[in-house]
Formats: C-alpha cells, sequence, structure tokens
C-alpha cells in the first residue's frame, strides 16, 4: 500500500524535473520589439460640475520582447535621464502619434499631451535578462460642446534605456470625438 504511493510521487517529481530542465531562457534582441495586442474604448458618462463633460477613454495594448531587459525608467524621470533622451530625439521611452481621417487621408496631429511619455522600469529590483510582456495605455478624449467623431489611428514605438528604439506598430482604427 505504502509503495503505491509513492510511486506517484517519484513519477511527478520526475515529470517536474523533466520540464523545467527544458526550459531555456529566450533569445530576444537587446533592441526591443514590440507588436500590437488591441485597442478597446470606453464612454465615461458626463458628470456634475465644469470640465465633467461626457469623454471617451481609450486603452492601447501593445507586447514587448526586450533581449536585457533594460525597458522603463524610475518615476519620477532623474534630469540626467530626461536630458539623454532629450537630447536623442526629444521623446520619452513610449512615443506614440495620433492620426486622423480628414478628406479621406491620415493627417498626424500635432503632439501636445503625448510629446515626452515614459512608463517606469519593468525589471526593477531584478536581475538583467530577457523579458516580454505587454504595456497598456491610456488616454482621455473630450466631447466639448461643439465635436466630431473622426476615424482615429496610432502609431507606436518604445526604447529602452540604452537608446535602442523598436519598430513601429499601428493600431487598428476607431472614432473618436475631437472639437471643431
Amino acid at each position: 500500500m505504502q509503495r503505491q504511493l509513492i510511486q506517484p510521487y517519484f513519477l511527478a517529481l520526475g515529470m517536474a524535473l523533466t520540464l523545467a530542465s527544458c526550459f531555456n531562457e529566450p533569445n530576444y534582441s537587446n533592441t526591443p520589439a514590440v507588436d500590437f495586442k488591441g485597442i478597446f474604448k470606453y464612454t465615461i458618462a458626463a458628470g456634475q460640475g465644469v470640465g465633467r463633460s461626457k469623454r471617451d477613454s481609450v486603452v492601447v495594448t501593445i507586447g514587448f520582447k526586450d533581449g536585457d531587459g533594460d525597458l522603463g525608467n524610475d518615476i519620477p524621470i532623474a534630469k540626467g535621464d530626461s536630458a539623454r533622451y532629450a537630447q536623442n530625439g526629444g521623446w520619452g521611452n513610449y512615443d506614440i502619434r495620433t492620426f486622423r481621417l480628414i478628406n479621406r487621408q491620415y493627417v498626424e496631429l500635432p503632439p501636445t499631451i503625448n510629446r515626452v511619455l515614459f512608463f517606469p522600469d519593468l525589471t526593477r529590483g531584478k536581475p538583467k535578462g530577457a523579458i516580454e510582456g505587454s504595456i497598456d495605455f491610456n488616454q482621455i478624449f473630450t466631447y466639448g460642446t461643439s465635436f466630431r467623431i473622426y476615424p482615429t489611428k496610432f502609431q507606436i514605438r518604445i526604447r529602452d534605456r540604452s537608446l535602442n528604439v523598436s519598430n513601429v506598430v499601428e493600431t487598428d482604427t476607431i472614432g473618436l470625438p475631437f472639437p471643431l
């Protein structure tokens, strides 16, 4: 009877060791790579008072892979890091460009709010190595007293602390409010 209880234990232990020995750390490039995962929009009802008009919240999700895991920065960003990013393109570690369809042509909106964006260090306190995962970006689009819904899409790229720039991904198109 006792032998019958011990055999499944050793079988399970053997399978676990076999599976664990099969895992190899991924071999990703040290230049980050991104892919588009999805875009989701939900409407927030208007509230009472000034500045509480109806608005759309847009969440864009991208996937990432990086060979050395040096994605993200300490927040708040140190002055030296901020200056280094500014001297190398004038954008942070997350770049999102907004395009809306006007006269059957996508036109880029001036980068006002999204000029310099940063996301936090994704490996803080962890050993250096390959990482992968996803990042969500949220932005609000407000319905004003006079607005129009435009088909809108985004282009996104990221860069690591070594200033290696990822590929650019483009989202699907969604309708968003813009003031007239």
